[in-house]
């Protein structure tokens, strides 16, 4: 046989802090701020179509060795309600202590998160048909951060993947349980500035009573206006001097300078090409390239011959100039151009290349890509490495010389250095705030 007590009213006499009031069917249990227990081995029922609600202030403790058991709907605890309905559409706002399915078969998704989150609040996106990484699933963090950055908007786009966020307060905002595809997907950009310079071009050979023409420097670019991002991986080419020309009885031209680059995701790959190639001698004409090779000489031609044209491909601001030309047959050879300024003519005497350009990125002020000079009665001297110089034409029966190899130089903040190279560039740090990478050759920079 069952007892019931029907009361209106229970009160500890003593103790405020435990009453239970009854008013109509509602039963509540304690006041504002009140504590109320359970303790060990009692059970309390709320059976169907019953609510237990704790106000603002209130606390429900179950102590050890009771258990809570749900078989109804349990709300406003820290677990996640997944949705029934699979998102479709483009955009979605998202509600925290929600599971989302998310289906971009058929477009891309922009999800808003909430703009206001407390510390603890979960939200999971799941990539329900694999489709992602065709249509990607955009993170807008609507004024809160994501990984601890404001901007960019993260993208998660690899097929199968599902975002497990949880909000850790204003400073990291929300932050991703475990890593996706890209641990960071609001990576940060910065500014660096850089110098670029292909390999100057080759010489060609002489002969007797004819000199043979001077290589042209290497493309010369400068700037601090290329953007990197953090994680990305930027590929350094450093082009090499061009070949001389072999013989002693104008065999050959000077081979072009290789080209020199910067190249990787996110930016406009900056290249500055190889140097021109100087004639071989009896009136050849220069080769063009960064700057322009120098024409040879012509000892019994009528008529001179032109140097190679200068800033080939041609890019804004100039690479280079021209070479020099040979407007006499009187023997010798035209200089080649260099970054600063065309080669004069040549013809009577040995002339010399186009100025190179001097530049301080490094710190201390180098001059770069001079065009090489005009032969006389002897070998060129080469270019010289890294510098990007054209090689000096010969003089009487000499083969021609190299080019010199060129550079690229990295310049970005101090604060924002990775130390991640490849290629084993030198590297100085706290050069007016900056570090400086030096690639001589072929390398990487991970920003």
């Amino acid at each position: 046989m069952t007892s019931k007590i029907k009361v209106d009213n229970i009160n500890k006499v003593s103790d405020d802090s435990n009453i239970i009031n009854k008013s109509g069917t509602d039963i509540t249990m304690g006041q504002n701020g009140d504590t109320v227990i359970i303790p060990n081995g009692v059970t309390e029922q709320i059976q169907s179509g019953g609510t237990i609600q704790v106000q603002s202030g209130g606390t429900l403790t179950i102590a050890s060795g009771a258990t809570l058991a749900n078989s109804g709907t349990a709300t406003g605890f820290a677990s996640i309600a997944w949705q029934s309905s699979i998102v479709t559409a483009s955009t979605l706002t998202a509600v925290a202590g929600k599971g989302y399915w998310i289906n971009t078969t058929s477009n891309a998704c922009t999800i808003t998160l909430p703009a206001s989150a407390s510390v603890g609040d979960q939200i999971i996106f799941t990539d329900y048909a694999r489709n992602w990484g065709t249509n990607a699933v955009t993170i807008n963090p609507n004024s809160l951060n994501f990984q601890g950055n404001s901007s960019p908007n993260p993208v998660y786009d690899t097929n199968g993947e599902s975002i497990d966020i949880v909000y850790s307060g204003a400073t990291q905002g929300w932050i991703p349980n475990t890593d996706g595809a890209v641990a960071l997907e609001t990576p940060q950009t910065y500014t660096a500035d850089f110098l670029v310079v292909g390999g100057g071009g080759g010489s060609g050979a002489a002969q007797s009573g004819a000199g043979s023409g001077s290589g042209g420097a290497g493309g010369y670019r400068t700037g601090s206006s290329v953007s990197l991002t953090e994680g990305q991986v930027y590929t350094v080419t450093v082009g090499a001097g061009g070949a001389l020309g072999a013989g002693t009885s104008a065999a050959n031209d000077g081979g072009q300078g290789g080209p020199s680059s910067i190249s990787g995701s996110g930016i406009t790959t900056i290249t500055s090409a190889g140097g021109g190639g100087g004639s071989k001698a009896d009136g050849g004409g220069g080769k063009a390239g960064g700057s322009g090779g120098g024409a040879g000489g012509a000892p019994s031609a009528s008529t001179g011959q032109a140097g190679g044209a200068g800033n080939t491909p041609s890019t804004s601001p100039s690479q280079g100039n021209d070479g020099g030309t040979v407007t006499s047959a009187s023997g010798y050879g035209a200089g080649g151009g260099g970054a600063g300024g065309a080669a004069p003519n040549g013809g009577s005497s040995p002339s010399p290349g186009g100025a190179g350009t001097a530049n301080s990125i490094t710190g201390a002020s180098v001059t770069y890509a001079a065009g090489g000079m005009a032969g006389n009665n002897q070998p060129g001297d080469a270019g010289g490495a890294n510098t990007g110089n054209g090689a000096q034409g010969s003089g009487q029966v000499y083969a021609g010389n190299t080019g010199g190899s060129g550079v690229v130089i990295l310049s970005v903040p101090d604060a924002d250095y990775s130390s991640t190279t490849t290629g084993s560039p030198t590297v100085a740090t706290g050069v007016s705030g900056k570090t400086v990478m030096t690639f001589t050759g072929d390398g990487s920079y991970t920003a």
